[in-house]
């Protein structure tokens, strides 16, 4: 997955138990870098998408660590970044679903919006030569006509999109007054099977799955004419080391440039299996957000000439991609579970 580092740097990922923060310490961990990763304190197991890396306690060759905390902890972040003098920091931690942060607006600007402040000002302070992404999102152009690049104006209609918009600003801020290394990372949507099930793309293709082996019979959504640009997450984790890598901190956007509904992606989705979406889809006004962003384009130009970065996955493929993960999990469900490593988080 593109150059490789032959000395060894340290990394700092929040978020690491999300889709991208798992690929991410994937991506870094090939690269030689000693991984460190921030979470929350649960009191079950919260570390599933990054288990496969596991590492004990015991390992000599341990590349990999977590350590808990939270952005809503300055103090934690500080003594946190002092104690690793991270070469890299990336702020993947947030509140990123855009839904719920109508429902809890409060919460997500604290998170999403003065988390990236907290982290952007323990770096001043303790390690001021790391090298800090912020991911922003699509999600702050909004109402914005695409296609959407660095140079169109922000519109965001969710809290969510309001929070990321701080963040975004607050970061090229920094960079501006402090002459840190930090640059925003302007993702349009990129989806997995490691997506969470309460993002459509995921929701779609885990009911694909469930229809499929006979376990359920609906699948209820929102809005199906939302456009949006689908990407593949692994690759944009590519994208985001790249931007860390060039002389001069700046801002890029990654993104397909394919326009693709909901609608789309259903069919995609069912056809796969042989089934035609229209039997089983229902809508559920629940599901619709009080402001709509009715298209998200990327062009992503940019990254291509100056990172060398371009996606090789489409939607269509994507979604092929994410249905056979999901009917494969389906069928594995609930074997050998208990034996899986689990990681002992806090050290």
């Amino acid at each position: 997955m593109g150059l490789k580092v032959t000395n060894s740097k340290k990394a700092l990922i929040l978020g690491i138990t999300g889709q991208d923060g798992s690929y991410l310490a994937e991506l870094l961990l090939e690269k030689g870098y000693e991984v460190h990763g921030l979470i929350r304190r649960s009191s079950s197991f919260n570390t599933e998408r990054i288990n496969h890396l596991y590492q004990g306690p015991q390992d000599a060759d341990r590349r990999i660590f977590l350590h808990y905390g939270d952005l809503s902890d300055g103090s934690r972040l500080v003594s946190l970044v002092a104690s690793i003098q991270p070469d890299e920091v990336y702020n993947l931690g947030a509140q990123s679903h855009v839904r719920v942060s109508f429902d809890e607006p409060e919460y997500t600007a604290d998170v999403t919006g003065l988390g990236s402040v907290r982290l952007l000002e323990a770096v001043r302070l303790v390690s001021p030569s790391s090298k800090f992404y912020q991911a922003s999102s699509s999600e702050m152009f909004g109402a914005s006509a695409p296609p959407q690049n660095e140079e169109t104006i922000f519109y965001p209609r969710s809290p969510y999109g309001a929070a990321k918009v701080y963040s975004y600003w607050i970061t090229r801020n920094y960079r501006e007054a402090y002459g840190l290394f930090a640059v925003n990372g302007i993702l349009f949507n990129h989806e997995s099977p490691r997506r969470g099930e309460t993002f459509v793309t995921r929701k779609i293709t885990r009911a694909v799955a469930r229809i499929k082996a006979g376990q359920d019979n609906k699948l209820y959504l929102g809005n199906l004419d939302a456009v949006r640009d689908w990407g593949y997450a692994p690759e944009y984790v590519e994208g985001m080391w790249r931007m860390l890598q060039v002389d001069k901190p700046d801002d890029f956007v990654l993104a397909t440039g394919t326009a693709s509904t909901v609608r789309e992606f259903l069919d995609w989705s069912f056809s796969f299996v042989g089934l035609d979406w229209r039997n089983y889809v229902e809508f559920d006004s629940r599901y619709l957000r009080p402001t709509e962003v009715d298209a998200l384009i990327g062009d992503a130009s940019k990254a291509k000439t100056e990172l060398k970065w371009e996606p090789k996955v489409l939607p269509e493929e994507l979604a092929h991609i994410m249905v056979e993960a999901d009917i494969k999990l389906l069928e594995n469900s609930g074997k050998d579970w208990i034996d899986r490593p689990k990681f002992e988080s806090g050290d």
